[in-house]
C-alpha cells in the first residue's frame, strides 16, 4: 500500500522563517521537491499553483508531514551556522536536460564557502561556452539554497544575478563566509 492509498497526500509543503526571509519548502516520496524564496501568501499561493499545474496533483499544506520534518531541521541547522551541507533527497522532476546536469554538478562540486564562476561551471559539465546556459540555469533552479546557486558568480568578481533578489545572494554568502556581513 502506497501512501496515496493510505491518505497520505502526494505532495506536502510548508512555509519556514529563515534569516533571508520565509522559505516554501514542498517535498513528495522522492524527496525535497521545491523552495521558493520570499514566500509571502501571494507568493506562496502562485508557487502552489504552479506545483499542482506541473504534478498533476494538488499539495496540501502539511507543516508536521514527516516528509518535510528533515529538510525543516537541516534548514534551521544551515541559518543558525549549524550545517554546511544538506544531507537530503532531491526529487529532480521539476528541471531536466543541461539544466538538471548543471545543477546536479553545482550540488556536488561547489562546497559551502566557495564560490564558482558561470564559464567555470559550464566547463565542469563539458560546455566551456555555455556560461549564459548555466545563468538560465541558475535561475531555473527548484532547489536554492540546497542546490547552492548562490554560489555561481561572475568570472570577473561580480556577484552576479539572483532569482531571490541580490540582498538575498549577499546574505547567503555571508553567512558561508565568503563576503563580509554587511554593516547595516
Amino acid at each position: 500500500m502506497d501512501s496515496q492509498e493510505r491518505g497520505e497526500p502526494r505532495v506536502v509543503w510548508a512555509v519556514v522563517e529563515s534569516a533571508i526571509g520565509p522559505l516554501l519548502l514542498a517535498a513528495g516520496p522522492g524527496g525535497l521537491l521545491n523552495v521558493v524564496f520570499h514566500a509571502t501568501d501571494e507568493v506562496r499561493d502562485r508557487a502552489v499553483e504552479r506545483l499542482a499545474a506541473r504534478l498533476g496533483t494538488e499539495p496540501v499544506e502539511a507543516p508536521g508531514s514527516p516528509l518535510l520534518a528533515e529538510a525543516i531541521r537541516q534548514f534551521e541547522a544551515y541559518f543558525a551556522g549549524e550545517r554546511r551541507d544538506f544531507d537530503l533527497p532531491l526529487d529532480w522532476s521539476l528541471i531536466s536536460g543541461f539544466n538538471r546536469e548543471v545543477l546536479r554538478e553545482l550540488a556536488s562540486g561547489v562546497p559551502y564557502g566557495t564560490v564558482v564562476g558561470y564559464g567555470d561551471l559550464a566547463g565542469r559539465v563539458g560546455q566551456p561556452g555555455a556560461a549564459q546556459a548555466v545563468g538560465m540555469a541558475m535561475g531555473a533552479n527548484p532547489l536554492p539554497v540546497v542546490v547552492p546557486c548562490h554560489r555561481v558568480v561572475e568570472s570577473g568578481g561580480g556577484i552576479g544575478g539572483f532569482g531571490g533578489g541580490l540582498e538575498t545572494k549577499r546574505k547567503l554568502l555571508a553567512l558561508e563566509g565568503v563576503l563580509p556581513e554587511p554593516l547595516f
